[in-house]
């Protein structure tokens, strides 16, 4: 372990603060930021995956952002295959790699590897999506529920995207997802990664921020950029780019399905609902080291502790 290279791994719920922590340590340490989020990877979604400004990524480099178009998709296996270039290129330049994001799937994917699922098959999809329409992704979700009660305990009766997939890998295999997922492909990973969760102690706290974050997105134009996304005919609400939270509640308005107020409404919720099921996922994570974002002295503590576990530090 100890002549493993060091990375460091900033995890959190959406709005927690963990882009300022990591922005604040690169200042600190000679280091470089690795994007762990699943929205920042596409081009031209700027304002509502919080995506670091030119200046940030003029000051610190970054890596896996603006890699895709919106109409591409963008899976965990090609993350970690990028990811893992990214990190070499880094520690190869002597800095040390900062990875920073909310898509957490995507941090266990790196570090153990991923499951033998099935490529997404588009008749599928279609059927799937057909049933979904005529029952409601409710009752696919029971149905689900009958078939792989534990897959389905982790999904919300709502989020049809996962229902969707969950469903998918069971008509292709024959098996469920859960024990698929039991037969998880081990890859070496050969770092030793520090593990940081940033949030705040008080959820109060967090669902402040994520309000104020999320008005501020309206105002920095996040309408707008929604807008210009949905003139393209090939940006489909199907695709995960435009499921992404936020952009899915905004389309609804431009789709004249729900008003300005009601949009501004479903667009907090679904953040909030996205921040618990980030804190559900990292209370079964193990390693972590917790740090309360709501603190003034957060990040000196965070630096601290990283110069206590033999990271360089450039000051």
């Amino acid at each position: 372990m100890g002549n493993k290279a060091k990375l460091v791994f900033i995890m959190g719920p959406t709005a927690a603060g963990k882009s300022a922590v990591a922005m604040d340590l690169a200042q600190a340490f000679p280091a470089e930021i690795v994007s762990v989020d699943s929205s920042q990877v596409y081009r031209g979604m700027d304002i509502g995956t919080a995506k670091p400004s030119a200046a940030e990524q003029a000051q610190v480099r970054h890596h896996l952002i603006d890699i895709r178009d919106p109409a591409q998709p963008y899976s965990a296996a090609q993350f970690r295959d990028d990811a893992m270039v990214a990190v070499d290129e880094i520690l190869g330049r002597q800095k040390t790699p900062l990875l920073v994001g909310g898509t957490l799937f995507y941090y266990r994917a790196l570090e153990q590897g991923l499951s033998e699922l099935p490529e997404a098959d588009g008749l599928v999809r279609q059927a799937i999506n057909a049933d979904a329409q005529q029952q409601g992704w409710p009752a696919l979700h029971a149905s689900l529920a009958r078939i792989d009660p534990e897959t389905a305990n982790r999904i919300q009766p709502q989020d049809g995207q996962r229902i969707q997939r969950a469903l998918e890998i069971w008509k292709l295999t024959g098996e469920i997802p859960s024990k698929l997922n039991r037969r998880q492909r081990q890859l070496e990973f050969p770092y030793e990664a520090i593990k940081l969760a940033i949030a705040p102690g008080d959820r109060a706290v967090l669902h402040q921020r994520i309000e104020a974050r999320f008005r501020q997105m309206l105002d920095q134009g996040l309408v707008e950029e929604v807008r210009q996304l949905m003139s393209r005919s090939d940006l489909v609400p199907s695709l995960p780019s435009m499921r992404t939270v936020g952009y899915r509640q905004v389309s609804q308005y431009l789709s004249n399905e729900v008003g300005y107020a009601e949009m501004v409404d479903k667009g907090i919720f679904a953040t909030r609902q996205l921040a618990k099921r980030q804190l559900t996922w990292l209370r079964g994570e193990t390693g972590l080291t917790r740090f309360d974002s709501s603190q003034a002295r957060m990040t000196q503590q965070v630096r601290g502790f990283l110069a206590s576990n033999g990271l360089p530090t450039g000051l």
